[in-house]
């Protein structure tokens, strides 16, 4: 799954939301520079924030579709799983992974972090935890168990909010970075804010998750096709609350 997201990459770029402000700001503001290694960098959402924020980035991810959209955009990027990439020698400030340490062993990759992190500087791994609204989620739900009832994607985790989901997921990353000599401890950063969607806006967001980034056209048409019909029945539009939650440790020495 971590390397279906390069079917449609500019797709991706575009219904994928930014990540906060006040969490790029906060990441810089406790670093000791601007020279930033974005991990699972994918098209290139994070890295161009960073950029913008006055710093040098250097993008790596395993998808060479996804990292030849980060280039037209500006990005530099190498395309190489984080586990196996070569720094030859380089190092940053910030070594962050938006929306991407998932797929990134955590003792591993944060080991890794240490190598290539200055005294001082940081690893922050980050992404968005979001629910569907109600009546929507359902029908998602049941639209894929049945266009894939065979499939442990298809139910897996509807009887859990995506915030507990992640939760565990991050207390697993901070795990890993604890396993590491080299790393203080880490702190867990959460920010919350909306996004307002109209029906097009959702139906285009969709296809870019791992679940449905799987699935052949005509399944993902019928998925599509019921998720569009329930956020008409509440009125064609809604304001999703998201989450963004972070796990942030310093370089130590």
């Amino acid at each position: 799954m971590a390397e279906s997201f390069g079917v449609d990459p500019g797709r991706y770029d575009c219904a994928r939301p930014p990540y906060p402000a006040a969490l790029i700001e906060r990441i810089l503001a406790a670093g000791p520079g601007r020279d930033v290694l974005d991990v699972g960098c994918g098209t290139g959402i994070e890295a161009r924030q960073f950029l913008a924020a006055g710093c040098r980035v250097l993008g790596v991810d395993p998808d060479a579709r996804m990292a030849g959209f980060a280039r037209e955009t500006g990005v530099d990027v190498e395309v190489a799983t984080f586990e196996a990439w070569d720094p030859a020698g380089r190092t940053f400030d910030a070594v962050v992974a938006g929306q991407a340490w998932h797929w990134v062993d955590p003792v591993v990759g944060a080991a890794k972090a240490v190598e290539v992190l200055r005294p001082g500087g940081r690893l922050a791994v980050f992404g968005h935890v979001y629910d569907m609204p109600p009546g929507v989620a359902e029908v998602y739900a049941a639209a894929l168990k049945r266009v894939t009832p065979d499939s442990p994607m298809s139910v897996a985790g509807h009887d859990r909010s995506a915030l507990d989901i992640y939760q565990t997921m991050f207390a697993a990353a901070a795990d890993g970075m604890r396993q590491v000599k080299g790393l203080g401890e880490p702190e867990q950063w959460r920010f919350d804010w909306e996004q307002p969607y109209t029906r097009d806006e959702w139906l285009d967001l969709l296809p870019t998750t791992g679940v449905l980034t799987r699935l052949p056209a005509d399944q993902v048409a019928d998925v599509l096709a019921d998720v569009g019909a329930a956020v008409d029945k509440i009125g064609g539009r809604f304001t999703l609350p998201y989450t963004t939650l972070a796990a942030v440790a310093p370089r130590a020495g």
